[in-house]
């Protein structure tokens, strides 16, 4: 059995918040899931990043299992022109960090803002 992580209020309106501060940032689809994986976690986060449907292209999705110690950034091929993988491997080093300190909202926020900063710098 799965174990599903439950934000407070609050902490959902700060991970929302991060993700369209970055959306109108960069034009690019921002979305997060907080959880355990189902199956093989990148399998599992690309199928999750597929689900965005006709945005998948320009989509950046952040996927966190604290639980399991598991993240994952899965960028469509558009989002992928502005975030090549030495950029989410650096957002996703600043993420661990936070998150290892047990701050799942925090590491989340940084992450996403990060990847934002990153994308608008190189468009």
């Amino acid at each position: 059995m799965t174990e599903m992580l439950t934000l407070t209020s609050t902490q959902g309106d700060d991970v929302r918040e991060a993700l369209r501060t970055a959306e109108r940032r960069t034009g690019l689809r921002f979305a997060a899931y907080l959880g355990p994986a189902i199956g093989p976690r990148r399998h599992f986060s690309e199928r999750l990043h597929a689900a965005l449907g006709a945005d998948a292209d320009r989509a950046v999705l952040v996927f966190v299992d604290q639980r399991g110690r598991a993240l994952e950034i899965v960028t469509g091929p558009l989002a992928r022109r502005w975030l090549p993988d030495a950029e989410c491997r650096v957002a996703a080093t600043s993420m661990a960090a936070v998150l290892g300190l047990g701050d799942l909202v925090g590491g989340l926020v940084t992450g996403v803002l990060l990847l934002a900063d990153q994308a608008s710098r190189r468009r």
